[in-house]
């Protein structure tokens, strides 16, 4: 196995997915740099890994000192060169932008280790495409993950039509070290996870808008008929219903019929019942909370 050990890691954006990485490679003992044009993100960013693991010590997770080597592991950083350099793996998550992306990519190439890995977190884009704008293609490669990833023991490593063996190898290296497990994916629309989980919510929603059961009685039947953790109603309004009609979307246009939104997905999207951030979707939200009886009960939107 590929030694990762006493290295430096390299994280691009300071927002939820990319505070999240950070987080747990500087817990498992990287020295670990989170780059953002936004010093205020950066700050944000800082606070929530902080309280995410003071919420572990509660917990009896981790313990004290542990935490606060984590802390001291993070450096923040507004210009992306210094934060790169040297770098033994870095990960953008940025804006699902290609040229973004592969503008972040590219320049991080000057200056990161020449054997370092270089991910992208994209669930959307092609780890192919965005290879393309490098001069070494065999290091682009896939790593997604899954919020919070603090807590989301799976990584999907994505693999493009040029991405390496050796990067492969190094990749799964890293994960194993900050105690993922994860799965190789030939690049793919939707790869594994997005594809399986936006197809479950959209038949979830299909059966909800035919009247075959009540919002509560699908979501009961996943968790307590299939053991899922979270049922797909349930999630869908956690995801956001606007990010799983555009995901809805970009599978039917590349996969075909049988990603076809459900017509009360884009009814539910127009009307701005998005989920659980704006307070209703399947489900009504007080504080953050859900409802108790406020699902959906079938046939249409009342």
């Amino acid at each position: 196995m590929t030694d990762t050990a006493g290295t430096t890691v390299t994280v691009a954006g300071a927002g939820l997915m990319g505070t999240g990485i950070a987080h747990v490679f500087a817990q498992a003992g990287y020295k670990t740099h989170l780059f953002d044009i936004s010093k205020s993100a950066l700050e944000k960013a800082r606070d929530n890994i902080e309280k995410n693991l003071a919420g572990g010590v509660k917990r009896g997770k981790l313990d004290e000192a542990t935490a606060q080597k984590a802390l001291e592991n993070i450096s923040l950083h507004d210009g992306l060169t210094n934060a790169a350099k040297d770098a033994a793996l870095f990960i953008e998550t940025v804006a699902e932008k290609l040229d973004l992306k592969q503008s972040i990519i590219c320049e991080a190439e000057k200056v990161v280790r020449p054997d370092a890995p270089l991910a992208t977190n994209t669930s959307a884009l092609s780890v192919t495409e965005i290879g393309t704008a490098t001069s070494d293609p065999s290091r682009v490669i896939g790593m997604h993950f899954f919020n919070p990833v603090h807590i989301m023991k799976l990584v999907e490593i994505v693999v493009g039509i040029s991405t390496s063996q050796e990067t492969i190898s190094r990749t799964r290296a890293f994960s194993d070290a900050i105690s993922k497990s994860s799965i190789l994916v030939n690049e793919a629309p939707g790869l594994t996870t997005s594809r399986m989980s936006a197809m479950l919510g959209n038949e979830a929603m299909w059966m909800l808008q035919e009247g075959t059961a009540s919002a509560e009685d699908i979501d009961t039947a996943l968790k307590l008929g299939l053991n899922h953790p979270m049922g797909p109603l349930e999630l869908g309004d956690l995801t956001g219903w606007d990010t799983r009609l555009s995901a809805l979307r970009y599978l039917h246009s590349t996969l075909g019929d049988k990603f076809r939104p459900c017509p009360l997905i884009i009814k539910m999207v127009a009307a701005g019942r998005f989920g659980r951030k704006v307070g209703h979707g399947v489900y009504k939200y007080e504080n953050g909370q859900k409802v108790s009886g406020s699902g959906l009960k079938g046939s249409m939107l009342p």
